[in-house]
């Protein structure tokens, strides 16, 4: 079943609906559930919500899967160029809107030292890292590897589809490579080969994916590195990819 409340991003002076997904069962049982939380929430469970009117439907998944899990949806600002600031981890240029001073640690700040608590105390959660991850599309997937590199205290799981790493590689390769990552994190690391315009954009797609997965691989960390083959940039192809991630993220 679907839940949701509104949310106050105090350094951002900002009002934020959250979107939750809680299993069925929830009122029958005493069970805790780990949580997995995604970005741009409002393009994650119903197409009326969604931002080009189609969303990742992951409320069908959840409906049959066999593991329970508590899914937190956090809306962003689709106001101007605001969702590239608040889901931009640096300072960066993002053409054609130019340079950016990015927000992307402020909101994982407010995430982790307000956002969370709130979710832990309002429903039953395993509020342990082991048990909690962390996911998103495009800029979102960009974010989702940034709070598992520097927020690995917290998140042991990341799914990172379709991630807008090109706009600042220098800044997360320097972040990868510097992260102290505990053995037991999982990262899926997702893109499509319809998203790039020729050959050599998809080349380098795949190099700089598969350059933070070695990263990640020898820091012990357990990936799984997928090129979707015509996938493209959009929610109805990242839909597809929701068995493969979650399967692969929440293994026991």
């Amino acid at each position: 079943m679907l839940d949701q409340f509104t949310a106050r991003i105090t350094p951002l002076g900002k009002n934020r609906t959250v979107r939750i997904w809680l299993p069925d069962e929830i009122e029958r049982t005493d069970t805790t559930y780990p949580v997995m939380y995604f970005f741009d929430g409002h393009n994650l469970f119903r197409d009326e919500w969604a931002a080009f009117g189609r969303a990742w439907r992951m409320d069908r998944f959840l409906d049959r899967w066999e593991k329970p899990v508590i899914v937190v949806g956090v809306d962003c600002d689709q106001e101007g160029n605001n969702r590239l600031i608040e889901y931009a981890p640096y300072d960066m240029t993002i053409p054609p809107c130019g340079p950016l001073h990015g927000a992307g640690s402020v909101v994982m700040d407010w995430m982790i030292g307000d956002l969370k608590p709130q979710i832990d105390s309002r429903f039953p959660t395993i509020p342990f890292r082991e048990a909690t991850g962390i996911a998103g599309s495009s800029m979102g997937g960009l974010m989702a590897l940034f709070a598992v590199l520097r927020y690995n205290t917290w998140f042991s799981k990341a799914a990172c589809l379709s991630s807008s790493f090109r706009f600042c590689r220098a800044q997360l390769l320097e972040e990868a490579e510097g992260a102290g990552l505990n053995p037991d994190t999982r990262v899926y690391l997702s893109w499509g080969s319809a998203e790039y315009q020729n050959k050599s954009s998809l080349a380098y797609g795949t190099e700089l994916n598969l350059t933070l997965n070695r990263i990640l691989s020898r820091k012990g960390v357990q990936t799984y590195p997928y090129l979707h083959i015509n996938g493209r940039h959009c929610e109805e192809d990242w839909e597809k990819e929701i068995p493969r991630f979650m399967e692969f993220l929440w293994m026991e």
